[in-house]
């Protein structure tokens, strides 16, 4: 018994090795960015490496990445205790590095925000629809929101929309619009 469970373990670590790079990045608990940022941080650089030398305009240049965002990200791989976590993360066969998936991106660009309830897939699979897709979704409308999608009981979302001049899609237009660019 005791056999099975050192080899369980020794694979558990050895599978943690390959962990994705969204989740590693999410994982170094870097002040003010979220499993989303860490995706979007991932899609952007590939490495791990790249990220921690970017620059603070190069990620103001991204998508939903702030001022505070982007200091808090430069601050985190300026700090020596960082820098040396990352490389021991490294030097015990971490991968730091994702390689890039050369996948058609129709929405790239776009952020899609859900309000009301929908019926045909539930909130979180229409946005990880989304982002399969290239777009980005986003909790509250903003002049960045391109669609906002309408479902049963809209909340406030709906009136900021309109005040905003956001274009308003129906569930039925979004699933449309998924299947086109699928």
């Amino acid at each position: 018994m005791a056999e099975k469970s050192v080899s369980n373990m020794l694979n558990a670590i050895e599978k943690s090795k390959d962990t994705p790079l969204p989740r590693l990045i999410f994982a170094l608990g870097i002040r003010h960015v979220g499993e989303e940022t860490a995706e979007l941080l991932a899609q952007h650089f590939n490495s791990l490496n790249k990220l921690a030398n970017a620059s603070r305009e190069e990620l103001m240049s991204i998508p939903t990445v702030g001022p505070k965002i982007a200091d808090s990200i430069v601050a985190f791989f300026r700090q020596k205790e960082n820098r040396k976590i990352i490389e021991r993360l490294r030097k015990a066969g971490v991968k730091l590095e994702e390689i890039a998936k050369p996948k058609e991106q129709p929405l790239a660009g776009m952020e899609f925000v859900v309000t009301g309830r929908l019926e045909a897939f539930s909130r979180q699979e229409a946005e990880a629809r989304i982002k399969a897709l290239g777009g980005s979704t986003g909790s509250s409308v903003t002049k960045k929101t391109t669609y906002l999608v309408v479902g049963a009981d809209p909340g406030s979302k709906l009136a900021h929309a309109q005040e905003l001049g956001t274009k308003q899609i129906t569930e039925e237009e979004l699933l449309r619009l998924l299947e086109q660019k699928a």
